[in-house]
């Protein structure tokens, strides 16, 4: 860092910052996590100096070569890691590459059905403040208010009525697993595509701890910064017939030059997942999660649909009288961090919400396990259960940092 402490002290002094809280606290949002070292070289290597638009063996730049070599890595590993025909590994981001698959399939003004955001869905299904929502007729499903897991069967019954031309099934806030051969049966049916979008649980299907959708939609996409402890990204998946709709897609009609320094990392994140080290830390991540549910639940927390199959779980904190958004700051102030969400049968608005969501990707990218997440949930519930007591906070956050100095995010050795 010694060049940016020379040329912008500034910046070079809220990255340390930066680096203390995330090294000093605990990181349990759960579309986060703490990348390998490998993977943060990469993403700040001497490739971020080439434009090279365009596609492997078709580039509208000279000295390419090496580049070309780079992205089929990155495509041929993600296919191999999850079974899949065919990938695009350009798009920028997860809402980007879901718009490519749009733009691929479907018409301006066409039907979607998808997710609602206040029951676990994102803002790229058709939330009305996104291009999905103003692009396109969103109907949208959501969890049955008893079970508070999706209803296969009513959701059979919507599309039979709706006749969408897009089914989007995915979430960012479910703590259960999605049937995707289900929602494939369903497209079938009714005569529309489907789009799964596994963002968040992308590291559980590529290591069999959830079912796949590659073999039962045409398409799929996947951010790859959750659980599978990438660059920040996107990529897409599909069927063969459908790749170069998806290429011309996402280049030129959404994006310019690809940022191939992030690519190449993409291809390191993808190689790491592919070890046997990356399927331990998987099984690693949903045993926290279990763990961490159990805690909560313990300490007399409801979990929204009863626990978690993943690696996320939402609080309802309603019956406590208090907001997510209070629940957040509190939780900041002794060092966790974490991120208020909304629930099913939601009353507050998205910037206040009745609920927390929590996720154990980064905390055991760290190396915690079981007796971390007990610890962890008794730190949440004494904080909850006093919120206004500073001092009990604070001593919270003495205990959070002893925990966290044990378990480092890059150890001196690596």
């Amino acid at each position: 860092m010694s060049s940016l402490a020379n040329t912008d002290p500034e910046i070079a002094a809220l990255i340390e910052k930066e680096r203390l809280r995330q090294t000093n606290g605990l990181e349990l949002i759960a579309s986060e996590n703490v990348v390998s070292k490998a993977v943060l070289e990469t993403a700040g290597s001497i490739l971020t100096n080439k434009y090279a638009e365009g596609y492997p063996g078709k580039r509208y730049y000279g000295g390419c070569e090496y580049y070309d070599i780079i992205e089929n890595l990155a495509k041929d590993r993600l296919c191999k890691l999850f079974g899949a025909e065919y990938a695009n590994v350009q798009p920028h981001s997860g809402s980007g590459a879901n718009m490519a698959v749009y733009f691929s399939t479907i018409n301006y003004g066409d039907k979607i059905m998808s997710m609602k955001l206040s029951e676990g869905g994102h803002l790229s299904h058709g939330s009305p403040v996104s291009f999905s929502g103003k692009m396109y007729d969103v109907v949208q499903y959501g969890v049955d208010h008893e079970t508070e897991v999706i209803d296969y069967a009513a959701l059979a019954d919507m599309a039979r009525k709706e006749k969408p031309q897009m089914i989007v099934c995915g979430a960012s806030a479910y703590p259960r697993e999605i049937d995707f051969k289900a929602f494939g049966e369903i497209a079938e049916d009714v005569g529309s595509s489907c789009v799964a979008d596994i963002a968040h649980i992308a590291g559980l299907v590529a290591t069999g701890l959830h079912n796949s959708p590659i073999d039962v939609l045409p398409f799929t996409t996947t951010t790859t910064h959750k659980t599978l402890r990438g660059p920040r990204g996107g990529a897409i998946m599909c069927r063969e017939e459908f790749g170069q709709a998806i290429n011309k897609a996402v280049f030129p009609g959404l994006q310019g030059g690809p940022l191939m320094h992030i690519i190449a990392a993409k291809a390191v994140c993808f190689k790491e997942a592919l070890s046997q080290s990356y399927k331990d830390y998987c099984k690693q991540v949903v045993n926290n999660a279990q763990t961490l549910a159990a805690t909560l639940d313990s300490e007399g927390y409801r979990l929204v649909s009863g626990g978690t199959d993943n690696h996320l779980m939402l609080l309802d904190l309603s019956d406590k009288g208090l907001t997510g958004l209070q629940a957040e700051n509190a939780l900041h102030d002794a060092g966790i961090t974490v991120n208020k969400n909304t629930i099913p049968r939601e009353t507050l608005s998205p910037f206040v919400t009745s609920g927390l969501r929590i996720g154990t990707p980064a905390v055991t990218s760290r190396g915690m396990k079981e007796e971390e997440m007990k610890a962890i949930g008794h730190f949440i519930a004494t904080v909850l259960n006093d919120i206004e007591n500073k001092e009990k906070i604070a001593e919270v956050r003495t205990e959070v940092e002893a925990l966290a100095s044990k378990f480092a995010i890059y150890a001196v050795t690596e």
